[in-house]
């Protein structure tokens, strides 16, 4: 069984190009997902699979894009693991023609695993959350995350992450929507510090792909975390950005992104300027 959860627009969702940003998604996500649990779990369960659950991977797919209007997306949501102390939901944003055509706007898998908050630590599945998630279970490939790169030192790669209150949910943890937006602003810190890697007003960077791992909860406090980002891989018109989220040696959270290049004037996919190559070979 599929879940359809109608989320609202907010103006201020909107990038520089008047398109949803790639990190207000995963936002909308969290929405859908808490109100799949609270529609068809309503006892106490709803609150634990809802809030009393942490992120441990997301992959986010961006397929078109999004642009501001007064009707809400539909966003499908469903299950598509269970294991001892983890499931894996997956979710299509899109909007549906009279006739029934979809046209889709984002792919996403999320891996999550019941927090114990009071010990900081995971915990398996009680049988009653299990059977709550049965009913919404459509088996499909599990998640499985590539092996992350060793982080390079590059030019314009630290960013100071400073966390701010408003970063943090109920449980002193930075919400996981947030790290998105770390990591976005990592990337942009590196574009500019090497200047030649902006391009004109004829490039754009769009974002493909998303995947997030997140290792050990990132909290509110005054000492900046250190986020590192350099270009791993260079394609014909795309590269990739990985990123990590560190305290001292200890690594909090890790991103890889997929960027596409765009000819502004066309809005097709364009060659990666030479400037990325000889970024990524340092």
């Amino acid at each position: 069984m599929r879940h359809v959860y109608r989320c609202p627009l907010r103006w201020a969702d909107l990038d520089l190009l008047g398109h949803v940003n790639n990190v207000t998604y995963v936002d909308y996500l969290q929405e859908a997902r808490v109100d799949l649990f609270r529609t068809h779990a309503r006892d106490s369960r709803a609150d634990d699979l809802a809030e009393g659950v942490v992120v441990v991977r997301h992959e986010v797919t961006y397929v078109s894009s999004l642009t501001f209007r007064q009707e809400p997306v539909s966003i499908e949501c469903w299950v598509t693991e269970v294991r001892a102390a983890s499931f894996t939901m997956a979710y299509e944003v899109y909007d549906e023609d009279e006739a029934g055509e979809r046209r889709v706007y984002l792919r996403a898998r999320t891996v999550l695993t019941p927090y114990v908050f009071a010990s900081e630590r995971p915990r398996r599945l009680r049988d009653d959350e299990r059977a709550a998630l049965e009913p919404l279970l459509e088996p499909d490939d599990p998640v499985r995350p590539g092996r992350p790169g060793e982080p390079l030192e590059v030019p314009g790669g630290h960013y100071r992450v400073h966390v701010r209150f408003s970063d943090v949910d109920v449980y002193g943890h930075v919400n996981n929507v947030k790290y998105f937006e770390f990591f976005q602003e990592a990337r942009i810190h590196l574009l500019m510090a090497q200047h030649e890697l902006v391009g004109g007003d004829d490039l754009h960077l769009v974002v493909a792909q998303t995947d997030v791992d997140y290792r050990r909860p990132i909290l509110f406090r005054e000492e900046p975390y250190d986020c590192r980002t350099w270009i791993s891989h260079v394609g014909r018109t795309s590269a990739v950005f990985e990123s990590v989220v560190l305290d001292g040696e200890e690594v909090l959270a890790r991103a890889r992104v997929v960027g596409v290049c765009m000819d502004g004037a066309t809005g097709r996919p364009t060659p990666v300027p030479d400037a990325y190559r000889r970024a990524m070979a340092g």
